[in-house]
């Protein structure tokens, strides 16, 4: 069945479709990552948005239910260059055609992804359609693709009610705001006790769960959507308990104190991103998925000052907060891009609940 992609500028592209037929508009952004595209899909930071795989054949190894970040695929479709038909892979338990078909999740393959990825690059992120309607009107759908917006997607992502990780050592409070699985894995396997909070959760009651170390998570959409829960983050800042906070969470940490967060023209998405450490001058691979950056030029050095940098564009990728035992990062250390290369921050985490005791 033919299925088109229709970018708000008026482009159009014709592919193949996969999933499921139903017509969806979203956010169109592209990953450059060459394999993870199940853990892409199920990366609860794309939610809102439709994802373009800029690698071009995908789907030969097939599905592994054991490698997804959350319970469920959440982006809104998925662009592809081509599908592997026959997945090749002793893990593999099924194929990308039907795991979208399943979850409902439409999607396009057999177009350009380069010429695609180039006129996101070229105008920026912009909204899309994927259809199977062949009499569809421009006319009216682009005024209908120009007014769509993300919204507020991190109460859709976060989990319903808490869960508790049981382990042996330190006491962390993870706050989900579309929390990547392997975050928790990472603390778990780290001898931590990991109790995992909804979103909305006031920071009185995490607080008098007596945590030694909060984190606060990934997640979709733009940061400033969030103002309870940047209200509440605010009173974490004010308490003495150690904080580690990765991509949405060092956004909203950073907001809390002042700062300001804006859209970046295409943003960062794959596995593939150089980042500095300011203090050491090392670089690390890094995996990556995000929109919206500190603007490190409204930071009070006082509260916070830049901790590492993007070396492609020089974007900030980290804060570390005066005075205080907490540090953020914008990149993924749980992803194991590199493949280990930033895991060392969870064990920096680890030693601040520690000599904080």
């Amino acid at each position: 069945m033919k299925a088109f992609l229709i970018l708000e500028d008026g482009t159009v592209f014709c592919g193949q479709s996969i999933g499921s037929t139903r017509e969806v508009i979203s956010e169109i952004v592209f990953n450059t990552s060459m394999t993870g595209y199940l853990e892409v899909l199920t990366d609860p930071s794309y939610a809102g948005q439709a994802v373009v795989m800029t690698y071009p054949l995908i789907g030969n190894y097939g599905i592994c239910y054991e490698d997804m970040e959350s319970e469920r695929p959440w982006p809104d479709g998925y662009i592809v260059r081509e599908l592997s038909r026959i997945p090749s892979n002793f893990r593999s338990q099924g194929t990308i055609q039907e795991f979208l078909a399943k979850h409902d999740i439409p999607g396009i393959a057999g177009i350009d992804t380069r010429a695609l990825t180039k006129i996101l690059r070229e105008k920026g992120t912009m909204n899309g359609m994927i259809t199977t309607n062949e009499n569809y009107n421009l006319d009216e759908v682009l005024p209908k693709l120009k007014a769509y917006t993300t919204g507020k997607v991190v109460e859709k992502v976060t989990c319903k009610e808490k869960y508790v990780l049981e382990g042996n050592g330190p006491k962390v409070a993870l706050m989900d705001f579309g929390a990547k699985r392997n975050i928790a894995r990472n603390l778990n396997k780290r001898g931590c006790q990991v109790t995992v909070y909804p979103a909305l959760t006031t920071a009185e009651e995490i607080l008098a769960d007596h945590p030694d170390g909060i984190m606060l998570s990934n997640g979709p959409g733009d940061p400033k959507e969030c103002t309870s829960i940047i209200k509440e983050i605010k009173k974490l800042y004010d308490s003495e308990v150690p904080i580690f906070a990765i991509c949405l969470g060092h956004q909203l940490m950073a907001l809390a104190n002042g700062a300001d967060t804006y859209k970046m023209k295409y943003g960062h998405r794959g596995g593939n991103h150089p980042v500095k450490d300011l203090k050491t001058g090392r670089v690390y691979i890094s995996s990556q998925n995000h929109g919206y950056v500190v603007n490190t030029d409204t930071l009070d050095p006082s509260i916070a000052v830049p901790a590492f940098t993007n070396v492609n564009d020089g974007t900030n990728e980290g804060l570390a907060y005066t005075g205080k035992n907490i540090f953020t990062v914008q990149f993924h250390p749980e992803a194991c891009p590199g493949p280990q290369d930033s895991g060392y921050l969870f064990d920096r985490f680890m030693n601040m609940m520690e000599v904080n005791k």
